[in-house]
């Protein structure tokens, strides 16, 4: 009896024993499933190049394929007619257009002629627009433009096949004004399977490379046009000072195209139709769109079924470094991130960054170029501390710095212009193609300066001058030149007079509140 009990316990004990190496084996090795609801993954895409010829059939095959996975979409929204009227337009200027597409005045699918002052200004009204969109998933998910959706309290979704008057709600899951992408899903579900699109490589398309656009153009729905890459890594302005790389195209995009797929000549989709380049004589398109790389939204699907986007920041405003800036900054090339600005309280001013340090590597790793850096920070995760290898007046030097968490809205609201308005005090700058002025308590008001800022007030600047094209404007303050410190005119005069002519100077500059570093190269 003993014996048998004995027998049972190590038996017992052998089989609990396996069971524990089993599970650390298990989690060890990455074997344990993970939870769907940690983790969700992006989409699978085709990275294959693209080969073979295109024939008569390669476009209609496209379009027959690809087109019921395309939605229109309808929204509404409630906005003060005053904004209603400054966003659509008028100005002879050439501008960015976004295509809501739809309405212009609160009535489905027209008003075109009720723009302007002699539209009583009502406080707020109903706003109609619409866009396109494309089903990623079974399960109703959708992606479009974020300016599609923004603000909307009511969003219908119209599906290929269907009637014009059969529409499914829908809400929206995420949204991401950076990249103006937004995921939404239907609420009411038709009583058919949905198809989903495929997924391709935007980082392989070239100029050159066929496409083809799906869209609602001016509310003309399932309309497909071809054309072109036309460029690829066009910087394009998303939110106020933050710039996304996008694929140019002269494929036919219109108002109401927003949101819809941009394809490739597998069907497969390679980016969102975003915006267009437009004038005051033609609202519509001229040749020139574009479209956000899919494979930033894909990246960013994940955080977007949550509902949040994170990203990092550490504070800094970058630019490339132009071959002219090497010697003034004792670098062997173009290699790294000149720090523009520091923001007071950032991650980076707490580190120890200054305006006109070079960012060498972030984290160990090598920035050949500003949007390096700016990709790796906002990749870092928030609260994470890595170090930073900066060259500083020739000399190099790591700092440590604990990467914040971006918010946009504040972020936006900090940087609006401030009244820059200015006393005319010329005294020029030979060579330099500015006036400098000292600053006068009414100009310290106005410019909100802080009580013990001294320096040389850029009261004009010549058009096409090295001042221009080093970015300064009247209203900024200078108050360093070649690292040496200058209280007024007068000192900031004497120092810039020391430049040789083709020689550069690099200066400190107060712009709209924030410290930047400036290179500017005299004639």
């Amino acid at each position: 009896m003993s014996n048998r009990k004995t027998t049972l316990f190590y038996a017992v004990l052998i089989a609990v024993a396996s069971l524990s190496v089993g599970m650390v084996i298990a989690s060890r090795l990455g074997l344990s499933p993970e939870s769907s609801a940690q983790t969700v993954a992006a989409p699978a895409m085709n990275s294959a190049p693209l080969t073979g010829a295109v024939d008569a059939g390669t476009f209609r095959n496209i379009a027959k394929a690809v087109s019921p996975a395309v939605v229109n979409i309808r929204t509404e929204s409630k906005q003060r007619a005053q904004d209603l009227s400054d966003f659509f337009g008028g100005g002879g200027d050439d501008l960015f257009d976004r295509f809501f597409g739809g309405g212009q005045g609160g009535s489905r699918g027209g008003g075109q002629g009720g723009q302007g002052n002699a539209r009583p200004r009502e406080r707020e009204q109903t706003v109609q627009a619409a866009g396109t969109g494309f089903i990623i998933d079974k399960a109703g998910f959708i992606l479009t433009n974020n300016h599609v959706v923004e603000g909307a309290n009511k969003i219908e979704v119209s599906l290929y096949g269907e009637g014009e008057d059969q529409e499914y709600a829908a809400k929206i899951v995420g949204r991401d004004p950076l990249t103006d992408s937004a995921l939404i899903q239907l609420t009411q579900m038709p009583n058919h399977s949905l198809p989903e699109i495929k997924f391709g490589d935007s980082s392989v398309m070239e100029a050159g490379d066929w496409v083809m656009a799906i869209g609602n153009p001016f509310g003309l729905a399932h309309t497909v046009s071809v054309g072109v890459i036309s460029g690829t890594q066009r910087p394009f302005e998303t939110t106020q000072q933050r710039f996304a790389q996008m694929l140019q195209t002269d494929a036919a995009i219109n108002p109401g195209n927003s949101g819809g797929p941009l394809l490739n000549v597998r069907g497969e989709v390679v980016g969102i139709n975003t915006a267009i380049y437009t004038d005051a004589a033609r609202q519509g398109n001229i040749g020139i769109g574009f479209a956000m790389p899919i494979n930033v939204v894909r990246e960013l699907l994940p955080q977007l079924r949550t509902g949040k986007i994170t990203r990092g920041r550490i504070g800094v405003e970058v630019s490339a470094i132009r071959r002219d800036d090497i010697e003034a900054l004792g670098l062997k090339n173009t290699d790294g991130a000149l720090v523009r600005s520091v923001s007071p309280g950032g991650a980076a001013s707490k580190a120890g960054m200054k305006p006109g340090d070079v960012i060498m590597a972030f984290n160990g790793k090598p920035v050949k170029k500003n949007d390096d850096l700016v990709s790796m920070v906002m990749a870092t995760k928030p609260g994470t501390s890595v170090p930073m290898r900066v060259l500083r007046g020739k000399g190099e030097q790591t700092l440590t710095v604990t990467v914040d968490e971006l918010d946009l809205e504040a972020e936006t609201q900090q940087t609006r212009t401030r009244d820059d308005n200015t006393e005319p005090q010329n005294e020029p700058t030979a060579g330099f193609g500015m006036s400098l002025g000292n600053i006068t308590p009414d100009i310290a008001r106005r410019l909100r300066l802080q009580d013990n800022t001294r320096g040389a007030l850029v009261v004009d600047v010549d058009q096409a001058s090295a001042a221009a094209r080093g970015g300064l404007v009247p209203g900024d303050v200078i108050v360093e030149v070649n690292r040496q410190a200058v209280t007024n005119s007068t000192e900031a005069q004497r120092e810039l007079a020391k430049v040789a002519s083709g020689r550069s100077a690099s200066l400190v500059v107060i712009h709209q509140g924030q410290e930047r570093f400036v290179i500017v190269k005299k004639d």
